[in-house]
Parts: structure tokens; C-alpha cells; sequence
């Protein structure tokens, strides 16, 4: 006796997209390893990166577009689309977390506690040569509104201790950051202000950022002020404002420490 064997149809979409998706999560994986690479140039890489996101939302299309066919035809296939899709998930978590962050942000790629006189980042060939022969542009009058209106709790941090107290503390914090620090001026008397030039890294892709610190004497104590300006992009994505409030909590931390 034979039994008829039915064919089940299956759609290939679901193939597809998990094939795409896994080339994708290698596509990116490499990307990222090259883009944090101190030696790699970082628009190549980034562009590699784009890429594998560009697939991830391919995938992602064949995944659902499975699942209809799937739902509506019965089709066999759900397994590798869920699989897919799941795949595509993973690269585009973070990217997609970032986009919303950046929807409600401005577009900002320069923030300063000091809106009015941001501190100036220094011109030495030392500190010149560290940030890759760029000069941050400054911001203009539209730029630190938009500023003032999305982060208004950016302010400068009034310490009540000696000036070079200070700027240790503000030294100190940015070691402890992991920042590199490229140039540390101690104020000079009370009229003359400390200077900390460094350059920081994102955590994920390593995206350099330049940093200075202003430490200003007082007949009170002493005031910080921050500016952290990123070198890649046309957005920072609040990276700038978290990198400012992060650090300053460090250095109100360490003062009360002393206490």
C-alpha cells in the first residue's frame, strides 16, 4: 500500500530572512570591532556598520512578510522567520533605541555648562594634533538656546574649596572617567584660570569626543565648567549632556569625600 505524500508549501522568505539576518549580526559585529579599532578610520567603518543595519531591515521585511504568507496560506517556514527576525533584533535594538533618544533631542554635537562664555579649547600643537587637526567650530546664539530649552539642568558646579583643590578633584574625575588627558594647566592665582584639555570615547563604538574643563578661582571657593564637543556625526544624541553630568557628579562626589 502507498502512501501519497502531500507537498507542504513552504515560503522561501523565511529563509531569506534569516539568512539575511545573520549576515547582518556579522556584518555589524566586525564593524563595530573595526570602528573601535584606535588604527581605523571611522567613516569606512561606520559605513560598514550602516550596512549591516540596512540588511537587518531587509530581514526584517522578509520575516513579516513570511509570517503573512504563512498565516494566510498555511505555508510552512514560520520557524526561520521568527528566527530572522529575532536575529535582526539584536543589531537593530540599540540603533533603534538610539534614534528614539534622538527624535525628542536637538541636533547638538557641542554642549557647555557655560551657554554665554563656553570655555575654549586650547590651541597648543599638542592639543591641536590630539583632536586630529580640528579646532571645534563654536555654537551659535540658536544652538546654545536649543541647548538651554533640552537640558537646563547643565550648569556649572561651584565648589567651596581653593582653586587648586579644585582642579585636582577635576583632574582626578577625569582619570577616573578614563578620559586621556592631553593637557592639565593649573589655575594661576586667583585671577587665573586651570584648564583640562582630554578626549573621551563613546562606550559602544569608541567615537572620539573633545573635552575641556574650566576651573575658574573665587573669592568663594572655585567654579567648573564643562564642554564636551563630539568630533563624528551631525548629532551627539545626549551623549555630550550625559558625558557632562556624569563627570561633574564625580567630582562633587570626590569633594564630599574629602569632607
Amino acid at each position: 500500500m502507498r502512501r501519497q505524500l502531500l507537498d507542504e508549501p513552504v515560503t522561501r522568505a523565511g529563509r531569506y530572512a534569516r539568512t539575511l539576518a545573520l549576515f547582518s549580526l556579522i556584518v555589524t559585529v566586525m564593524a563595530v570591532l573595526i570602528v573601535r579599532s584606535p588604527s581605523a578610520e571611522p567613516a569606512p567603518a561606520l559605513a560598514v556598520l550602516g550596512s549591516g543595519i540596512v540588511l537587518s531591515l531587509v530581514a526584517v521585511a522578509f520575516a513579516l512578510f513570511a509570517m503573512v504568507r504563512v498565516w494566510r496560506d498555511g505555508a510552512g517556514g514560520l520557524g526561520a522567520a521568527v528566527g530572522g527576525l529575532f536575529l535582526a533584533s539584536l543589531v537593530l535594538a540599540y540603533p533603534a533605541y538610539a534614534a528614539l533618544k534622538g527624535v525628542r533631542l536637538p541636533t547638538l554635537t557641542d554642549v557647555s555648562t557655560d551657554t554665554e562664555r563656553p570655555p575654549a579649547f586650547s590651541r597648543s600643537r599638542l592639543a591641536f594634533a590630539a583632536r586630529d587637526g580640528r579646532y571645534p567650530p563654536e555654537p551659535g546664539p540658536a544652538t546654545r538656546e536649543a541647548q538651554r530649552a533640552a537640558y537646563p539642568q547643565i550648569a556649572p558646579l561651584t565648589l567651596d574649596v581653593e582653586a587648586d583643590e579644585a582642579f585636582e578633584l577635576a583632574r582626578k574625575a577625569a582619570v577616573n572617567r578614563k578620559w586621556q588627558i592631553i593637557e592639565a594647566i593649573r589655575p594661576g592665582g586667583r585671577i587665573g584660570n586651570g584648564r583640562i584639555e582630554a578626549v573621551a570615547h563613546t562606550r559602544i563604538l569608541n567615537l572620539p569626543a573633545d573635552i575641556t574643563v574650566r576651573v575658574h578661582p573665587r573669592a568663594d571657593g572655585a567654579r567648573i565648567d564643562v564642554r564636551s564637543a563630539s568630533r563624528i556625526g551631525d548629532r551627539d544624541f545626549g551623549d555630550n549632556a550625559d558625558r557632562i553630568r556624569s563627570y561633574l557628579d564625580e567630582v562633587a562626589n570626590l569633594a564630599i569625600a574629602l569632607k
